[in-house]
């Protein structure tokens, strides 16, 4: 299952996420720990050890499979249902732990049974503060995406009420389309009928559209890939109503929305908790390595000033998530500061390069300042590689599907460069080569996917490979 409509990710969505993910296992901790001063426990090892199998199970059991979207729509009786069972069988866990390993008899009886009484109820009182939070900050009409309907039917019109009912859905309805006209429909809101699907692709970029819902028959399923394929110059989040069949999917997956089914044929990997220890990762990795790199940055930075006209940092514009310009920065290299509609790759002994320039590309440090746009939220350590806005006008032109790489933000490494995609791209060829790398990524993305692509740019970064 997949989560269904990934929320659109302002400042006050993506601490309440973070709060879901930490909040039951640090509760049930807490407790635990005010129990133990309570009843006047050692802090032995065996205690401590315990604190972390709870953290643990609290960790993998307590948390929702499938984001924040089910802890709105389902009712607040279902909230209270999950978590009570769950504990349950958390607590069932312990159990089989404490008998197989014969330490059950260490610990305080009445502290383990307090904790197991009163905990649940701190557990189910957070959860539900916390969606009732999250609902308050999704009824900002700041917070909501903006959709429309491929396909005026009872389907997609049920689907669009429900919508406009419910604003912990936090959508918006922008309108329909259908090639047949008002009469034929017998549509009750012919103001919403914006056009025919030929009208989806320019109505999608000019009114800033997040999420398409198609809602059309089987029997017309060559004209719903031809518009997926339409849609691939776009950043748009595409499901479809309510069959499952073959296309080429971006984190497809079953789910159900407002009580309708869907499948999503485009959309983010990184929602809910994904999202969350994503952004957690690059913080922790990107700190742990600016930390003792600035004062050797401050160097780098002085040498580039001294040897050659300019700045020391080179600030390009480049596309971020879901295609929103960026700034991006680099140690400045080269002679010329390029950002126009017209921009010159590097080559090998290109004349531009400085000496100091040359070092620093050699042994990507002059990559190094873009761990500040990490730190901004901008980028990731790793994800599709940006390019400059004038290469991606002309690419985006010239490769299907080029677009599809914003669905996340860009990465100071990539899945292409660790398969040899790195400097310049001489051929159309070579730039397709990297986008399907870069496709890829968002199908089969997982931290461990992360963790090996960094590894392996270590491994490149220390050879020098294609590095000029």
């Amino acid at each position: 299952m997949t989560n269904p409509v990934v929320f659109k990710q302002t400042l006050p969505v993506g601490l309440l996420s973070l709060a879901q993910a930490v909040s039951m296992p640090i509760l049930a901790a807490a407790c635990l720990v005010i129990d133990r001063w309570y009843f006047k426990v050692a802090f032995s090892e065996r205690f401590t050890l315990l604190l972390l199998i709870v953290m643990v199970l609290s960790a993998v059991l307590l948390q929702p499979e499938r984001g924040l979207m089910p802890e709105l729509i389902g009712g607040r009786r279902q909230l209270v249902t999950r978590i009570a069972v769950r504990w349950i069988i958390l607590l069932f866990i312990l159990l089989l732990l404490g008998y197989a390993t014969k330490s059950s008899s260490e610990f305080s009886r009445r502290m383990v049974v307090t904790w197991a009484i009163t905990t649940p109820g701190i557990l189910i009182g957070a959860a539900l503060l916390l969606r009732e939070l999250l609902r308050q900050v999704l009824a900002d009409p700041a917070s909501a995406r903006r959709a429309i309907f491929v396909g005026y039917n009872d389907i997609s019109v049920s689907l669009a009420q429900r919508v406009e009912h419910n604003s912990s859905s936090a959508l918006t309805v922008a309108g329909f389309f259908d090639d047949r006209g008002p009469e034929r429909l017998g549509a009750d809101r012919p103001a919403q009928l914006k056009g025919g699907l030929k009208d989806i692709v320019a109505f999608v970029k000019a009114d800033g559209i997040d999420v398409i819902f198609v809602a059309l028959p089987v029997s017309h399923l060559s004209r719903v890939q031809t518009l997926l394929e339409d849609l691939r110059d776009t950043t748009v989040s595409v499901y479809y109503v309510p069959m499952v069949f073959p296309f080429d999917t971006i984190q497809g997956g079953t789910s159900e929305f407002l009580g309708v089914p869907l499948i999503a044929l485009c959309e983010t990997p990184f929602h809910g908790y994904r999202g969350v220890s994503k952004r957690l990762t690059d913080l922790v990795l990107a700190s742990a390595i600016l930390v003792p790199a600035a004062p050797f940055m401050l160097l780098i930075a002085l040498a580039v000033r001294v040897t050659s006209p300019g700045p020391a940092l080179f600030k390009q514009r480049r596309y971020g998530l879901d295609g929103q310009e960026i700034i991006v920065y680099k140690f400045r290299t080269m002679t010329v500061q390029e950002d126009g509609a017209a921009i010159r790759q590097a080559t090998q002994d290109d004349d531009r390069v400085t000496p100091i320039g040359r070092v620093l590309r050699r042994t990507s440090l002059d990559e190094l300042p873009q761990l500040l746009n990490v730190l901004q939220g901008r980028m990731s350590l790793v994800g599709p590689r940006p390019h400059a806005v004038a290469h991606n006008e002309m690419y985006r032109k010239l490769i299907k599907g080029y677009m599809v790489r914003h669905k996340v933000a860009p990465g100071i490494t990539g899945l292409a460069q660790v398969h040899g995609m790195r400097g310049e791209t001489q051929s159309l060829e070579q730039m397709e080569a990297r986008v399907k790398y870069d496709l890829d990524y968002l199908r089969n993305w997982s931290p461990l996917l992360d963790l090996k692509i960094l590894g392996k740019t270590l491994l490149i970064v220390a050879r020098g490979d294609k590095a000029y």
